[in-house]
């Protein structure tokens, strides 16, 4: 697979985490720094290590689950599956300004 397919596919993989909510927090899990990592092996199987705003999250079961499901609608993807990780902790560092700035923290 060449590089610009795997570019394009990563952008495809970003809008759709884009379109995912922390229920509690008015900003995307992309956003909000949640996502640590994306792989994408020669068999277009996905891969994401994310963490959770904390360890007993309200959603620790459903969030995960979620964003399997969505990144499985990209049409190249074959499979997803998401790795939960609490190392590094999750911080408001993390976060992208813009998701500061939506929760006036700039």
């Amino acid at each position: 697979m060449s590089t610009a397919n795997n570019a394009d596919l990563g952008d495809k993989i970003v809008a759709v985490l884009k379109t995912i909510y922390d229920p509690e927090i008015p900003v995307d899990i992309y956003e909000l720094g949640l996502i640590y990592d994306v792989f994408v092996n020669e068999e277009m199987d996905v891969k994401i290590l994310m963490t959770l705003t904390s360890p007993n999250c309200p959603v620790a079961e459903t969030l995960p689950v979620e964003v399997e499901e969505k990144v499985k609608t990209i049409e190249e993807v074959r499979d997803a599956e998401v790795e939960i990780t609490f190392d590094p902790t999750w911080t408001q560092d993390l976060m992208s300004e813009e998701a500061k700035l939506e929760l006036g923290f700039l």
